[in-house]
């Protein structure tokens, strides 16, 4: 693993424990020598992981669409990669990554998570992807996915393609020693 990519928010949240993990997972990740893959945005806690990883020596690739780099929210400071659409950051984040963590956020962050998570439940990509439980954040989402296997709507295999941990150590060693158990069987479709 050589680069992992962390979808997070883009507001900081209301209680100073985010950007303390944020910044936790960021060192962890300069500590590994890994680069870090962001949605390229300077505010939230996209700010605060690329300012952590570049003070402490590391690497940092943002991606994000040109919209938003014309609404002024790029991260100036890192190697940034624009793009034409959220569609197309989404796909880039995903090619350039090993594999993906998930912080606290909201829509864009959960819309993120879970797409790549499907694309692993259809064999797009067998690369490990982890969510970052910092103060019980997503204990109720964990346990609709938890209902949705016990529902049968979600395989108990495609249940542990999502690796949750509330310490970004831990959560890193985890993903770094993940074997997807399940060859590729579909393809990206490109146009």
């Amino acid at each position: 693993m050589k680069s992992l990519c962390v979808f997070c928010g883009s507001s900081t949240g209301s209680s100073p424990v985010y950007g303390e993990a944020a910044r936790h997972l960021a060192s962890a990740l300069v500590e590994r020598d890994l680069t870090l893959v962001f949605g390229g945005g300077h505010i939230g806690l996209m700010g605060v992981l690329a300012d952590t990883v570049l003070t402490r020596g590391g690497r940092a690739i943002g991606v994000i669409p040109q919209a938003l780099v014309d609404r002024e929210l790029a991260y100036r400071g890192c190697e940034l990669r624009i793009v034409g659409s959220m569609h197309e950051r989404k796909a880039l984040m995903a090619e350039i990554s090993d594999g993906f963590i998930a912080l606290p956020g909201g829509f864009g962050t959960l819309d993120e998570l879970f797409e790549i998570l499907t694309w692993a439940q259809l064999g797009i990509h067998s690369k490990p992807i982890g969510l970052l439980n910092v103060a019980s954040y997503y204990d109720r989402l964990l346990s609709w996915v938890e209902q949705s296997a016990r529902e049968q709507f979600v395989t108990a295999h495609d249940r542990a393609l999502l690796i949750s941990e509330t310490e970004p150590d831990r959560l890193l060693d985890r993903l770094i020693e993940w074997r997807h158990s399940t060859p590729a069987v579909l393809k990206p479709v490109r146009p």
